[in-house]
């Protein structure tokens, strides 16, 4: 009977032990979250005031108290990004705005879809001018399947946009163009020559060939993307100059006419954009005020 009697006041002791052990850590758990959340509240505070550093601070404070708190990665992301100085081309600053891209990419790491930190990578990119690094940022997520169409959309969008900007550079340079003014009508015509080095020539056409690629993509995941169309558009444009400076009048004929056909689609979804936010603003309008 003791033998029975002592084994229960070990197993009751054990049990005991291990409840409070329990109750104890689930407890440490709830105020470390509640001393996270003070944290990004002054975080937030700081970062109102623009004290970024400080803000930062706090940030990192939380995630340390709260690793599973998906609000403070993103804070901390967002603190030092806010510390990067746009235009300023420092050593110093330009390993600022990797720091700011090396947190936004964590973010990504757990969560792909994170638009904003997506987003932000970009323009950091942008800001620092590593052109290359960016294109290559904004083709893996045009080219991955895993992302929806509408964003691969957008993607390729942005992609057609920076070659359209290539080849237009090049074409609009007043040594490559020149304008004549019709004195009876007063209209004036612009006629295109190739430029003096072959090689702006050959790098047009490789832009405007890479671009129109882009832009029929950006159209086949989403038909009716405005930009999409629109950068169509103006590449097949771009396309025409090219084949007048090589002076391929047929070629460019046939450009012209694509170029009115996209040109046309581009102004019926630019209307109905226009109609549909008016559709929408008479709504609210017409909606009562919500009491």
């Amino acid at each position: 009977m003791k033998l029975a009697q002592t084994r229960i006041v070990v197993v009751l002791a054990i049990a005991i032990v291990l409840a409070f052990l329990v109750a104890t850590t689930s407890g440490c758990g709830v105020i470390n979250r509640i001393r996270a959340k003070n944290q990004l509240n002054e975080a937030a505070r700081a970062y109102r005031e623009g004290r970024f550093v400080e803000a930062e601070q706090h940030s990192r404070e939380a995630a340390q108290l709260d690793p599973n708190n998906k609000t403070a990665p993103m804070f901390i992301a967002r603190t030092i990004h806010m510390q990067y100085r746009p235009g300023v081309q420092s050593p110093e600053n330009i390993k600022k705005a990797q720091e700011a891209i090396d947190a936004y990419q964590k973010i990504l790491d757990k969560d792909p879809q994170a638009d904003e930190a997506y987003k932000a990578i970009a323009y950091l990119y942008g800001a620092i001018k590593e052109d290359q690094k960016l294109r290559d940022w904004i083709t893996a997520r045009a080219v991955n399947d895993a992302t929806e169409p509408t964003k691969r959309a957008e993607a390729y969008v942005v992609l057609a946009s920076k070659d359209w900007d290539c080849s237009f550079k090049i074409t609009e340079l007043p040594t490559n163009k020149t304008t004549t003014i019709d004195p009876t009508n007063h209209k004036a015509t612009v006629s295109y020559k190739k430029p003096q080095d072959p090689k702006d020539f050959t790098q047009a056409q490789m832009c405007v060939k890479q671009g129109l690629a882009e832009a029929e993509n950006a159209i086949k995941f989403d038909p009716n993307n405005e930009s999409a169309w629109s950068y169509k558009t103006n590449l097949l444009l771009e396309a025409s100059k090219l084949a007048e400076m090589d002076g391929k009048a047929d070629q460019k004929e046939q450009l012209t006419k694509e170029y009115q056909a996209a040109l046309q689609r581009t102004t019926e979804l630019n209307a109905a954009a226009a109609q549909k936010r008016k559709d929408e603003e008479a709504h609210k309008s017409a909606s009562p005020p919500k009491g």
